[in-house]
């Protein structure tokens, strides 16, 4: 089965392939309504289901491998792969919105806004999710009991007690994650105080009710160069060398192990192509549900900032419910999941293409500071448990 891996790498690719080309044409004004509904159903559930899940599982092989022969923070490189979805979501909608601009700046606007909305709506899945992971986390320590990551939901998985986990996280691996969760509420406070203060928007060419604020140019540079530091200061690992060695000895090894690191490169490259291809596609469909519906474009985006977090989501869970010494490893890569999204937040604002409304401002950056707030503290708690 192992060996199949890198077919299902370039199956994931062709399903990505056969959506953009296959299903994105169904989606025109001029075709029936009925086609347009079923083709963005199909976009929309094969994307997210199979493609965006799909390449969870490389990320989550692929970094465990790279993390030992670097010895660069799996979290940060999970990051990379995990974020990539919400940074390509944000981006193709961006350059959707500029393309548009000459010609139909209504629509362009709407891709703008779902842009910003996507981009960072999945800080608050991701970072909400992996709270409830570390509380269910807490409660098992507590209790000393086994309990279910989602009451009622066995399948969801089980969580054990951190003393009868195979291999535990060390108390360094959570500072590290708890420094990166603070540096984040600091950049995405950035973004937030930039966009009132500078980036107010009163010279539209079409009429808009409310008010309307951009990221612009010289901020997301600043918000840029700010997000990439914090990443390198976080990139060293916090595992020793005696713990990676024992958590490859207490897991099954991975297809990846074997190979160099060129099939590894090459795997990532091919996965993240087919997000590129998918996440375009989910876009457009995305956008053509909105119009259909009458769904605020606002909302449609945080919607679609569900889909762009599903591989961060998959992986924080999935080692939650493992105990194999990789949970240090996810909540450092929440953290930097979301800084690698503001990265991708400073990419669309250089490009001129981030806009938020007024009300969606604010509800939408008070909820990323509030459950990172959450977060920390559950960090904070688990820590207590931690015998190195």
């Amino acid at each position: 089965m192992l060996k199949n891996r890198l077919i299902f790498v370039v199956g994931l690719f062709i399903i990505a392939l056969g959506i953009k080309f296959g299903l994105v044409p169904f989606l025109a004004n001029d075709q029936p309504l009925w086609l347009k509904l079923i083709s963005a159903l199909i976009i929309l559930v094969t994307g997210a289901g199979f493609v965006i899940t799909g390449t969870a599982k490389i990320i989550e092989e692929t970094t465990e491998v790279l993390h030992d022969r670097t010895q660069i923070a799996g979290g940060l490189l999970q990051s990379f792969g995990t974020a990539f979805p919400d940074m390509v979501l944000g981006i193709v909608a961006a350059v959707v919105s500029l393309k548009l601009r000459d010609t139909n700046y209504q629509l362009a606007l709407n891709y703008a806004i779902i842009a910003a909305a996507t981009t960072f709506g999945s800080n608050i899945y991701n970072i909400g999710h992996a709270s409830w992971c570390l509380y269910r986390q807490n409660l098992a320590n507590a209790t000393n009991k086994i309990v279910l990551m989602f009451p009622g939901f066995k399948s969801a998985g089980l969580v054990r007690p951190i003393n009868q986990h195979q291999l535990q996280p060390s108390r360094q691996e959570f500072d590290t994650a708890i420094g990166a969760s603070v540096a984040l509420s600091i950049l995405t406070a950035c973004v937030a105080v930039g966009m009132v203060i500078f980036g107010r928007v009163t010279d539209l060419p079409i009429p808009q009710s409310g008010d309307l604020y951009q990221l612009i140019r010289p901020v997301g540079g600043i918000v840029f160069v700010l997000a990439l530091g914090v990443l390198l200061f976080f990139r060293k690992s916090q595992r020793s060398v005696a713990q990676n060695l024992e958590v490859g000895a207490n897991s099954e090894p991975s297809f990846y192990f074997a190979k160099s690191n060129l099939i590894i490169w090459l795997s990532l490259i091919v996965a993240g192509a087919a997000i590129l291809f998918a996440a375009e596609s989910m876009i457009y469909a995305i956008e053509m549900l909105s119009h259909v519906f009458k769904i605020p474009v606002v909302l449609a985006g945080v919607l679609s900032g569900l889909i762009g977090c599903l591989g961060e989501m998959t992986v924080v869970h999935n080692y939650s419910v493992n105990p194999n010494g990789r949970l240090g490893d996810a909540v450092v890569g929440v953290a930097m999941d979301n800084i690698v999204t503001i990265v991708g937040a400073s990419i669309v604002a250089m490009i001129g293409g981030i806009f938020f409304g007024g009300h969606a401002l604010i509800l939408i950056f008070v909820l990323i500071l509030t459950l990172n707030a959450i977060l920390v503290g559950q960090m904070s708690q688990l820590k207590n448990y931690l015998k190195v």
